[in-house]
């Protein structure tokens, strides 16, 4: 009697549990597997636009009537006749994701990401990890305002190298007041640790115009994945033919990624390190020397500016050096680890621009609290 009585009474429990959930709609469903979730399901994550406010001085504006910029190369003066000429309407995107702890986040899948040129969703054309080849051009300043720093740049440079892969091809670049090609791009490793060697220290920063040349002479004719990383305090005072703005709208039409390597070389200049131990004489209330250009804190305020902003209008990352040689190295490798994590993303514009048109990009993940760096727009050529 007690057992039916106990039945009787699960049964009545039973039949209101029922009832209850089918009236509200609610459902028992047990957790889904990593293939049962949805992208929407999992919430998301985007690159944020990041546009630093520009300054440019009137001494920073290029005069139509300048002579042709210095270019020296010591093993090729003619144009590489293996160098292509890329001519597609093709936008190719790297895109680093970390976590909220900086740490890379790989295994992601093309169905998890999207991109908006200009608010709308573009047809993603190919999508892959970045196993394959990069083209690195390593930008060494070797002006006297780094001269305390050139040995670490040397060592770190060539610590580089090493962390690339054999396929990987590199060219080394020095500049000070010219701009000498120490040897074009190539994968040979000794050819290119006898490069790095080969920096020397020399007057003047032409910067602008060491980041022109890469850009519109050498790297645009190169296929395949690009990346500059370049050394230096950002303040250029020998550049002929290049200035602070277009090198930045070079640096937006291209498909190059730009690491700059921020030196903060200022201290080492009032301690007489560098190129602003020139003493500033006052006279009878008048300045007798005035300081030149390169010399000035506003300048090392506008030279790191520009080295942040190269990096945010190509999806780069700034870095900035450390004191030890350790914190350098750390650096390089943490470039060189990025190199091999990108993912790599392609889409032909649904809408065809106007030339000079910059459009606006975002890239979405489709999975939550993470960090998502790409570049957000480009120039159409």
């Amino acid at each position: 009697m007690r057992a039916s009585r106990l039945l009787a009474a699960f049964a009545v429990c039973l039949l209101a549990f029922s009832l209850a959930f089918s009236q509200s709609g609610r459902r028992i469903k047990s957790e889904p597997t990593p293939a049962e979730v949805t992208p929407l399901e999992e919430g998301y994550s985007e690159s944020r636009p990041y546009k630093p406010v520009q300054i440019f001085p009137p001494n920073y504006k290029k005069k139509k009537d300048d002579a042709e910029k210095r270019v020296e190369t010591e093993e090729a003066l003619e144009e590489d006749p293996d160098l292509i000429k890329i001519d597609s309407s093709v936008v190719n995107i790297p895109v680093s994701i970390y976590n909220r702890d900086g740490l890379y986040v790989s295994g992601l899948r093309q169905e998890q990401f999207e991109v908006y040129e200009d608010g709308k969703k573009q047809e993603i054309a190919y999508f892959g990890i970045s196993d394959k080849p990069v083209t690195v051009v390593l930008l060494i300043d070797t002006s006297g305002s780094t001269q305390y720093k050139i040995d670490d740049i040397r060592n770190a440079a060539s610590a580089f190298v090493r962390e690339l892969n054999a396929e990987d091809t590199v060219m080394v670049i020095a500049f000070d007041d010219s701009v000498r090609v120490l040897t074009e791009p190539t994968q040979d490793r000794e050819k290119i640790y006898k490069a790095i060697r080969r920096a020397n220290f020399g007057g003047g920063t032409s910067l602008y115009s060491a980041v022109e040349f890469a850009l519109t002479k050498r790297l645009n004719r190169i296929e395949g994945r690009k990346a500059i990383v370049l050394f230096s305090d950002g303040v250029d005072t020998t550049s002929i033919g290049a200035d602070y703005g277009e090198n930045l709208r070079d640096a937006e039409e291209s498909d190059v990624v730009i690491f700059p390597i921020y030196y903060n070389t200022f201290l080492d200049g009032l301690t007489g390190g560098g190129i602003m131990k020139q003493p500033t004489i006052i006279n009878n209330g008048g300045i007798l020397n005035p300081p030149q250009r390169g010399n000035r804190p506003e300048d090392y305020t506008l030279g790191k500016q520009y080295l942040e902003t190269l990096a945010a209008y190509t999806g780069g990352r700034l870095y900035t050096a450390g004191t030890s040689r350790f914190g350098l190295q750390s650096t390089f490798e943490a470039i060189a680890e990025e190199l091999k994590r990108q993912y790599q993303i392609g889409y032909y514009p649904a809408e065809e621009g106007k030339t000079g048109q910059r459009k606006m990009i975002k890239v979405r993940v489709y999975r939550p609290n993470l960090r998502v760096r790409a570049r957000d727009s480009y120039i159409v050529d």
